[in-house]
Parts: C-alpha cells; structure tokens; sequence
C-alpha cells in the first residue's frame, strides 16, 4: 500500500492523471441502490421485478446487495434519498428520475464520491450520469404518424399523456404534437395525464366522454389506455368493427385486442380481454431497462467500458407484426412472439416487451414474480 500511495503521489507531482483500478474482494458484494420515483402503475412494478430477478440471477447474486427505495413523485425527496444513499456507502445507486435535471446537483455530488448513477428509461442530463432508454422522440413520433395515416389526415384525436416532469412524457408529447400540427385536418379535442396507468387514463377518458362522446371522437394517442379505451367502447356498446385506432402502450390486454376476432388459439380470454381485431399500434418503453441498467452497473464497477448512453430499441407491434407467445418461454421470445396468454397473464395492464439478447438473466417469471431464468 505504501508503494501505491508513493506511486500516486508521484504521479500527482508530475501532473499526470491515475486512475484507481476497480477494487473488489471477492467475497464482497457490490452496495447497489434503486431508486424509484412514481410507481403507482403496472410498468414500474414489473421493471422493480426485474431488476430484482437480476440481483437475484445466479450471475450477479454473489456480486449485488441490493436495496430499494421509492420517492413517490417528488424530486425533493428522491434527492434527499440519494443524498442518503451516498452516506450508506452507495458503490452505484440505478434509478428512476421523476425529472431530467432536477437530480443533477444531488448525481454530481454523488459521482465526485465515485458513485456510479445510471438511469433507466427516463432521463437524467447530468453529464456524469448514465442512461439506458429507448428514443422518446421517435415513440412519440412513429406513434402519431400511423394515427394520423389511419385516419387519412383527418379526424378529432384525444391524447392521454404519462407522468408529467418525466422526459419521457415530455419527449414523446413534444413529438407527437410536432406531427399532428402538420395536419391540418387533425384536431386534438382533448388532452389529459394518465399517469402510465389504466386505471387513471379510465378515470380521464370518462371525464373527456362526458363532452366530447364516443361519435365525436375518431381517434386515439394514448401512452396506456388503449386497452381501457377498447373497453370503454364496448362498454359503450360500439361493436368490434367499429372500434377506434388507438396508437398505445405495450399492455399485454391492448396486444390481445389487436389479435384477429375469434382467434381459437387464445386461452383464458374473458370480458373486454378477448381478440377484437382492434386497429391499434403498441409501443413501449421495455421493463427489462432497469435490470440492464444494473447489469451495466456492476460491468462499470468491474472495470469495463460502458457508453453514457445505451439506446435500447423501440417495440413496435402492430395488428399485422402480433404474435401470441403459447408458453412465455425464452427460446419463444427469441423468435418473436410479443403478445401472451391471458391465461398466463392474469393482468390486462402487464406490458408484454420484456425480452432483449442484452438481459437473458430475467424472463417472464423475472417480470412476474422477480424470479430469474434458470
């Protein structure tokens, strides 16, 4: 130790940079974080799954101590969090920003204390910070423009908004309003936050009903709802064929709506959870970010070179692309299938796009029950 101190020294003296190799014993595990923000929907809950299930994987169990910690939507308070975490002794702390900058201050103190931060699926701009996270912009983009192609360039839209502060509420409504206003003939009627849950987007879509009813309404941009709003319709006595484009989330109920009407091969469809052939794109921001963010993590904490930014790829899934997983298991996954069986997935509002190369360590039973693959 004393010749490493005088080797340092040394270099300091001399005006050159030296960086400490990553030092881990190897009978010690890695002090890891997660921080979450909002998490009152079912996308944030089966991403803590699998972030769980990754600690838990028989790669990175005798490597991770992981502890959990949910701020609510309160910046003030996730920033007391970390503040805390650092004086835990945090080695890296994987989080849910509730807004793109307001962390900054709290990850550039936390970085100079060689604490790794990496976020996942929303944003943090501190430059110190990783992110892991599909293009907002282009899910917001890509989603709008098949809305407005369904609707041949004209019709009244009603948009149903995420988590506001989020960067990824506030990049994909940028985007998608960016394309609308290109139309002339596209008029949004109606706007309101859904807050990335079905039960929330029900409660504002019934208050936007109460003005502006179904006949009024030709289409639909939702970041979740597009199952409830499916539901709605029916309940409103609007047959399948009827049914308006909705562009959404990647729930697992919207992708079962999207299937072909009486599609035999669907087991334990009940209800409004059933194939109606609705018209409808589904896209998602992937569960599997956070359990990669933390396998990144740990790889930085090890020495190895990660990039700032990994963009994950953006799920598309439309009516033509939807494919029914019979079983959920892996090796299905890896050849395509994106949408499950409700008599697998209980929940309507459990989003389907949990597979990725990237993280064969969590599957299905990883974003169940936190469970890892075997």
């Amino acid at each position: 130790m004393r010749w490493i101190h005088a080797l340092v020294a040394m270099a300091l003296a001399c005006g050159i940079a030296f960086t400490m190799p990553a030092v881990h014993a190897a009978n010690k595990k890695y002090k890891i974080f997660l921080s979450m923000s909002y998490i009152g929907n079912d996308w944030q809950a089966e991403a803590e799954n699998m972030v769980k299930a990754m600690a838990a994987s028989k790669e990175y169990r005798n490597k991770v101590d992981l502890k959990v910690q949910v701020a609510g939507p309160n910046a003030q308070r996730q920033i007391q969090q970390i503040n805390a975490m650092v004086q835990q002794g945090a080695q890296a702390i994987v989080v849910y920003p509730i807004s793109p900058t307001a962390l900054n201050q709290v990850v550039r103190n936390a970085c100079r204390r060689h604490v790794v931060i990496i976020a996942y699926d929303s944003e943090i701009t501190e430059k110190c910070a990783y992110n892991v996270h599909i293009d907002q912009l282009q899910a917001g983009r890509v989603t709008a423009q098949w809305l407005v192609k369904k609707l041949h360039g004209k019709g009244n839209v009603v948009m149903i908004t995420g988590v506001p502060g989020t960067s990824v509420d506030t990049d994909r409504t940028k985007a998608a309003k960016e394309v609308f206003a290109k139309y002339p003939g596209i008029h949004i009627i109606a706007s309101a936050p859904g807050m990335w849950s079905q039960a929330v987007a029900r409660t504002a879509l019934t208050k936007i009903v109460t003005t502006h009813p179904w006949k009024d309404i030709n289409g639909l941009w939702m970041q979740v709802g597009c199952y409830t709003a499916n539901s709605m319709e029916k309940q409103a006595g609007i047959p399948d064929s009827k049914l308006r484009a909705c562009a959404g989330e990647g729930s697992n109920g919207h992708r079962i709506q999207m299937l072909p009407v009486g599609d035999k091969t669907v087991k334990g469809a009940h209800d409004t959870y059933r194939p109606m052939g609705a018209p409808s794109i589904s896209y998602a921001s992937p569960p599997y970010s956070g359990a990669l963010a933390l396998k990144l993590a740990v790889q930085i904490l090890e020495g190895k070179q990660v990039p700032k930014l990994t963009k994950l790829p953006l799920p598309l899934v439309t009516n033509a692309s939807a494919k029914l997983c019979q079983k959920g298991a892996w090796m299905e996954m890896e050849a395509g299938c994106n949408v499950f069986q409700p008599a697998i997935i209980s929940n309507p509002g459990w989003f389907a796009s949990i597979y990725s190369p990237q993280t064969p360590e969590v599957g299905l039973q990883a974003a169940l029950h936190g469970t890892p693959e075997q």
